[in-house]
């Protein structure tokens, strides 16, 4: 008889992976592209949508060469499109410096998470394009309404990103800061704000996405000479393969807006990409 006992059968329960969930990723978009390019190619052609309203893929595929061409030749697409870009810049940084700044007083104090926070819920949940004609009204139709616009759409989801990341402090930790006899200063700024990075970038994406919209919409409303005032252009003369053309690189511009972010995420918060990798091993 052997003086090894036979290894117990394992307990441990192996869940299978399905063989979509091999399919490397690329594949899975491209497989979706192709997918969705032929239902709408099939809609165009039985005719069940006016090409007025659907234009054929072809179509749209031409108009996106021809705004490419010139954006590439420095056109006045190019010109819009910078027009853009700055709206979008300049409401994303002030919806960063007064969502962060509200989001502390949110987070820290008393005062904020009573006083004022049920006010920035009231406002969040008005419809925000009500109040394009309001900054139009003060503040004209040039660039600084369209900021306002979009700096006011991005601004609550960063406040809320930023309070719920000074909320989630562990509690081990705040104790540990006050044996330390660290101040209030002390504790915020080297334990409840670097613990709270994770929750501030996830108020920041979704903000990056807000921000554009508010620009575009601004821009509706209230003309300008951006790409929002293209895509209104084309609407009224029912082009609409130039709306889709138009949209399709306002998502670029969407894209590396949000692409900056988790950028920035990974580079500060070195120590989350750490603790995945050593959580993997």
């Amino acid at each position: 008889m052997s003086d090894t006992a036979a290894d117990p059968p394992s307990t441990v329960w192996v869940e299978k992976t399905s063989w979509y969930d091999r399919v490397p990723r690329w594949v899975s978009m491209l497989a979706i592209f192709v997918l969705a390019v032929s239902i709408w190619e099939a809609v165009h052609v039985s005719g069940l949508v006016s090409g007025i309203i659907l234009p054929s893929p072809a179509e749209t595929w031409r108009n996106i060469v021809f705004v490419g061409s010139n954006l590439l030749a420095g056109g006045y697409m190019l010109t819009a499109l910078w027009i853009t870009i700055q709206e979008v810049a300049y409401a994303f940084v002030l919806a960063t410096l007064i969502g962060f700044t509200l989001g502390v007083v949110v987070g820290e104090t008393t005062f904020g998470e009573r006083a004022i926070m049920p006010y920035l819920v009231a406002i969040d949940t008005m419809p925000k394009v009500a109040f394009a004609p309001l900054f139009i009204a003060w503040l004209g139709f040039g660039l600084e309404s369209k900021v306002a616009l979009a700096t006011f759409i991005a601004t609550f989801p960063i406040v809320v990103g930023t309070a719920a990341g000074l909320h989630a402090a562990d509690e081990n930790a705040r104790m540990l800061f006050r044996t330390m006899g660290a101040s209030r200063w002390q504790t915020l700024v080297k334990m409840k704000l670097p613990t709270g990075m994770p929750q501030f970038f996830t108020g920041l994406k979704i903000a990056s996405v807000g921000v554009m919209a508010g620009a575009i919409t601004g821009e509706f409303l209230g003309g300008g000479k951006g790409f929002g005032e293209l895509i209104r252009i084309a609407s009224t003369n029912l082009d609409t393969a130039r709306v889709f053309a138009l949209i399709v690189y306002l998502s670029f511009v969407g894209l590396a807006c949000f692409g900056l972010v988790v950028f920035l995420q990974r580079r500060l918060i070195f120590w989350q990409r750490s603790s995945a990798a050593s959580a993997s091993m």
